[in-house]
């Protein structure tokens, strides 16, 4: 538990990111012929709830409250092509449309991506700045699919490396970790980075579900950037055992070889066992184990500075309270409310199986081969 005079944990939040309009759905696809208009996927509910729960237990007054500001123009051009940033503004001054691929918004919804970017960088400041201890960044809409010409997987600015190249760029900041558990492989930001050996991104995936053959062992970046690209595709089911042994044996191993300065996770609630976009069976208090022992290895490597940026996760009921987790996790507070969903963690499948220790055993391989 921290004393009163520790700093404290920061909470990047702005309703305004809750007013990105994905329009109505059949799940995450867009409605029409056979496929019945209803909500979609990416709709405000699941991160609403997470700040109401914080709100609703007192966890939020304990926390440092951090207002985003929009990322300029120019800070998103460090990672995204002027001509894009041209469509989606243009876009967005009308009726919306869609960043790519299964990215759709409305009317105003590129300002409102602009504060998601923001508020990644705020976060990231505000941990540099030593104004607050660690920092979550609750913004929407995600980032980790946006590639630098292309929306993809309801991402349209890649927030998380937009927040890292203005580290580098204006903090002065060298060699950055990006660790991702998102269900669905980061592509985005592997695409960002592919060549560049200053930041290694590391994702931990369900194997073959989101995009479609992105996220294999043997990406493992180009020219000077090979070996700081490392992927941990896991087979579909996997649950606490065989996520703590990929990061017990794969991404704490590889951060102590890179020796990050910074540590950013993309925080993707979307393993979680009831999730109705992923097949994987984690329970919220497993999230809160995987940010104890990278919030112990920034605390090794990088003088704790960590910071996590929302991704997905698509219950409305189970998120919150995995959300819930990593907060206590990186405060040191608790909410004293009982996890609802506690049950999860006793189901079948938490153990490691066989075939998921294979598929750790495989990424083990390429520990050796990370960049310091």
């Amino acid at each position: 538990m921290k004393s009163g005079n520790d700093p404290q944990t920061g909470l990047v939040w702005h309703e305004r990111m809750m007013w990105h309009d994905t329009g109505s759905g059949a799940s995450e696809l867009p409605a029409g012929g056979w496929l019945e208009p209803g909500e979609h996927s990416e709709n405000p509910a699941t991160k609403r709830r997470f700040k109401n729960l914080l709100d609703a237990t007192g966890l939020t007054d304990q926390l440092f409250l951090l207002a985003p500001r929009p990322a300029s123009v120019a800070e998103l051009q460090r990672v995204h092509t002027g001509a894009y940033i041209e469509k989606i503004r243009q876009l967005s001054a009308g009726h919306g449309g869609d960043a790519g691929s299964e990215s759709p918004f409305g009317n105003g919804s590129f300002e409102i991506a602009q504060l998601a970017a923001g508020g990644t960088i705020t976060a990231i400041d505000a941990v540099l700045d030593g104004t607050v201890a660690n920092a979550y960044a609750l913004v929407r809409p995600p980032g980790h699919h946006a590639l630098p010409d292309l929306g993809m997987g309801f991402c349209i600015f890649a927030n998380v490396a937009v927040g890292v190249r203005h580290a580098q760029a204006e903090r002065g900041v060298g060699r950055v970790a990006v660790v991702d558990w998102d269900v669905h492989h980061g592509n985005g930001t592997q695409a960002v980075f592919w060549d560049d050996p200053s930041v290694l991104a590391i994702s931990l995936h369900q194997d073959g579900l989101y995009p479609a053959r992105s996220g294999l062992l043997d990406q493992r970046g180009v020219g000077a950037g090979v070996g700081a690209t490392l992927n941990v595709p896991l087979p579909a089911g996997s649950g606490t055992g065989a996520y703590l042994a990929a990061l017990d044996r794969v991404v704490l191993p590889a951060l102590d070889a890179f020796a990050p300065e910074l540590i950013v996770i993309a925080c993707g609630f979307d393993a979680g066992a009831l999730d109705p976009l992923g097949r994987m069976m984690l329970p919220a208090a497993a999230f809160g184990t995987m940010t104890e022992r990278l919030l112990d290895a920034a605390g090794r490597l990088c003088s704790g500075r960590l910071v996590a940026s929302h991704e997905g996760g698509y219950s409305a009921g189970h998120v919150p309270f995995c959300g819930l987790a990593v907060i206590e996790a990186l405060s040191g507070l608790s909410a004293g409310v009982e996890d609802p969903f506690s049950y999860l963690a006793h189901v079948t499948g938490q153990e490691i199986e066989p075939h998921q220790q294979t598929a750790v055993d495989a990424a083990v391989e390429l520990v050796p081969g990370v960049l310091r």
